[in-house]
C-alpha cells in the first residue's frame, strides 16, 4: 500500500482517468485542487498520438482544471523529443494526425511524405488512414526504415465502447513488411519515464503513476520504479489485476477514492 504523504508528484492519465470523452469523472478536478494546494506537483500523462499539448491543456481548461504546457505529455510530444534526442539527423516517414507533425515541427525534425527517402516510419492513431498510406509506410520498412510507435494501445475508450488505435495500425505494417517493431515509444517504456523524471526533477519512488490501464499506466510505474494507483473508471476491471498479473500498489473505484486517500 502506498502512503500518499509520502508522493511529492502525481502523474494523471487522461483519458479514462481524468475525463472520459467529454466528461470530466468523479473528483478528478477537486484531487488537482487538493495537489496543488499543498504544494505538490502534477504531470498530465497520456499515451494519445492525436493531440497536442496545447490541445490537452484546452481540453482541460474546458473542464475546469487549469495546468501549465510542461506539465502535459503525450505521446506525439514524447515522440518528438525520442527522435530529438536520439535521432535528430533522422527523416521520419509519419502515419497519424496532424499533431504528431505539429510536435515535430517544434523541434524542427525532419520528415518526408516519401517513403523511399524516409530512415524511420513513425506509426500513430490515424482516424482517416488510407491503403495507400499504409502501402507507402510498408514499402519504407522493406527499404530498412526502422518501424517506430508511438504507443503501445491496441483499442482506446469512449462513452459507447471502444475504439481502434495505434497499435492495431502498426501491427499491420509490420506483418506486411515483414519486419519488427523497433521500438515502442509511450508509456510504459523506459524513454517515457525518464522524460517524466526529467520534468518533475523528483525521486522516482515520490512519484505516484494514476491511470486506467494495466498494460501501459501500472506498467509504467513497474517499469521505472514509480507507485502506482489504478483508478477503475476506464479500461481495467478490478478481476484484470490477478488475470494479466499486473498489481498496482493502490486501486481506488474513481478519483474521489483517491482524493480521500489524500485527506487522510
Amino acid at each position: 500500500m502506498v502512503n500518499i504523504k509520502h508522493i511529492d508528484a502525481f502523474c494523471f492519465d487522461l483519458d479514462g482517468t481524468i475525463f472520459l470523452g467529454n466528461d470530466i469523472l468523479p473528483g478528478a478536478k477537486e484531487i488537482i485542487e487538493q495537489i496543488k494546494e499543498h504544494h505538490k506537483k502534477v504531470l498530465f500523462i497520456t499515451n494519445s498520438p492525436t493531440q497536442t499539448r496545447e490541445e490537452c491543456q484546452q481540453k482541460l481548461q474546458s473542464l475546469g482544471i487549469v495546468a501549465d504546457i510542461e506539465n502535459i505529455f503525450t505521446s506525439a510530444y514524447v515522440s518528438a523529443l525520442y527522435f530529438s534526442e536520439r535521432y535528430p539527423q533522422s527523416t521520419v516517414y509519419i502515419v497519424g494526425e496532424k499533431a504528431i507533425r505539429d510536435e515535430f515541427n517544434q523541434l524542427s525534425l525532419h520528415t518526408t511524405k516519401n517513403p523511399s527517402e524516409a530512415s524511420h516510419v513513425l506509426v500513430g492513431l490515424d482516424r482517416t488512414i488510407t491503403y495507400e498510406t499504409l502501402n507507402d509506410a510498408m514499402a519504407a520498412v522493406r527499404r530498412g526504415a526502422d518501424l517506430i510507435v508511438t504507443n503501445p494501445d491496441p483499442f482506446c475508450p469512449v462513452p459507447d465502447g471502444f475504439i481502434l488505435d495505434t497499435l492495431a495500425i502498426a501491427r499491420a505494417i509490420e506483418v506486411a513488411s515483414d519486419q519488427p517493431i523497433f521500438e515502442i515509444i509511450g508509456k510504459p517504456s523506459t524513454f517515457y519515464g525518464e522524460q517524466i523524471l526529467k520534468q518533475l526533477k523528483i525521486a522516482s519512488h515520490r512519484c505516484l503513476i494514476v491511470g486506467d490501464r494495466l498494460e501501459t499506466d501500472i506498467l509504467l510505474g513497474k517499469t521505472n520504479n514509480f507507485p502506482t494507483c489504478l483508478v477503475l473508471t476506464g479500461v481495467a476491471k478490478r478481476e484484470d489485476v490477478r488475470v494479466k498479473d499486473i498489481y498496482p500498489d493502490l486501486i481506488v473505484d474513481n478519483l474521489e477514492s483517491l482524493l480521500a486517500h489524500f485527506r487522510r
